[in-house]
């Protein structure tokens, strides 16, 4: 098995073509440099102006190929879960829309396809575009009066079509991988598994589902829903639902106690959600919307909350008080099987720019190049690259 790593470029910010190409060019270009390797894989994050300006341009995807092999980056996968500005002043539950019930986000996400097959190197058959789990649980049953999910399912089939289209004519298998998040309709492993095994079913003479959705499997997420990294895998080969790509990112973890919540305080911060769940004694989870309503109830118990912070930090917060996830990335890198057929892994610290003052980089480019290069070597230990 060869593993691909890289890192999401949703951590740029860019929510029109020539601002995404400015930062790939500031910032990526500067890992590359700083890891001294000749090609840079990235994970492609663009807005959909960005793709609509890009299809706007004759021959728009094979120009913007060129563009980034003169700089030494490659798509090995791309983002398709922010549809708008993901660095605006608020994001918040805009990131969720439009939700899967929503043409929008069909078209979106075919397009990110049509893109992904132009921006393949000659090697690869086989990539991956992440996508949001549906929607964000509230609004998406509200919306559609209960009728979301029927809705969903429809349009993710109709990406299928269109990827099985895109096979036959291209010999390249664009999957489209639905990453749990919690406060979702799907956020936790056992909402996916049963998604996909009362939803979203295989009919005769429809193309192979399970070929063509998938799920992206984002560390992060599933630690803070206080979810086995290996249980969550296996619940999915159990199941027979591929895991498409592995999101490597993780999460603060809190004691309850006064000196770590006024550090975490630190980190109630504007731009992004923080889900917060709390294990509490008795081992039942509450699951909170983001921190500011944790602190409103400020429940006893482990605390984990949604802030993706640096891969190589095990420590963090004022003094080190707060804890990470990270023993969950390794957690899950170590109960990976060859029979799983994973190959693509992306560090998705998307919140530098949010960090504290005093947890930030020198610069952007050695904040990535360290969590590169501490994922490679874990990967390394769990015999997923050479």
């Amino acid at each position: 098995m060869t593993a691909t790593l890289g890192y999401c470029t949703n951590v740029h910010a860019g929510a029109t073509l020539t601002a995404a190409k400015e930062q790939l060019d500031r910032h990526a270009t500067a890992v590359r440099r700083e890891l001294g390797v000749e090609w840079l894989d990235i994970g492609l994050w663009l807005s959909a102006r960005a793709v609509f300006e890009l299809k706007e341009q004759e021959d728009g995807a094979k120009r913007l190929r060129a563009w980034l092999d003169e700089r030494g980056l490659r798509v090995f996968t791309i983002n398709g879960f922010p549809y708008g500005d993901f660095h605006a002043k608020r994001v918040k539950q805009s990131v969720y829309e439009p939700n899967w019930a929503n043409a929008r986000r069909l078209l979106f996400s075919t397009d990110l396809a049509d893109l992904l097959v132009d921006l393949l190197h000659d090697d690869r058959r086989e990539a991956g575009i992440s996508t949001l789990p549906l929607g964000w649980r509230l609004s998406f049953s509200l919306e559609g009066c209960g009728s979301s999910v029927g809705l969903a399912s429809a349009q993710l089939e109709q990406f299928a079509r269109h990827a099985t289209r895109l096979e036959e004519r291209t010999g390249r298998c664009i999957h489209l991988d639905l990453e749990p998040e919690p406060g979702c309709m799907l956020d936790t492993s056992r909402d996916v598994t049963g998604f996909f095994e009362q939803v979203l079913r295989q009919r005769a003479g429809e193309p192979d589902l399970r070929r063509y959705i998938r799920v992206c499997h984002d560390t992060c997420h599933a630690a803070v829903m206080f979810e086995d990294q290996a249980s969550v895998l296996q619940a999915y080969r159990d199941a027979g639902i591929r895991v498409g790509k592995v999101q490597l990112s993780s999460a603060i973890e809190c004691p309850s106690s006064d000196r770590a919540f006024r550090a975490l305080r630190h980190f109630d911060e504007p731009v992004y959600l923080h889900q917060t769940c709390v294990l509490d004694g008795a081992g039942e989870r509450h699951l909170f919307t983001d921190l500011d309503r944790a602190f409103d109830h400020a429940p006893d118990g482990l605390w984990r909350t949604h802030f993706h912070v640096p891969l190589f930090a095990d420590r963090i917060g004022q003094g080190g008080v707060l804890g990470t996830t990270q023993a969950d990335v390794v957690s899950c890198l170590a109960a990976i099987r060859p029979e799983d057929g994973i190959t693509d892994f992306e560090a998705e610290t998307y919140a530098w720019g949010a960090l504290p003052l005093e947890h930030r980089m020198a610069s952007l480019a050695d904040g990535i190049a360290q969590e590169l290069r501490w994922a490679r070597e874990r990967m390394t230990e769990c015999r997923l690259v050479g």
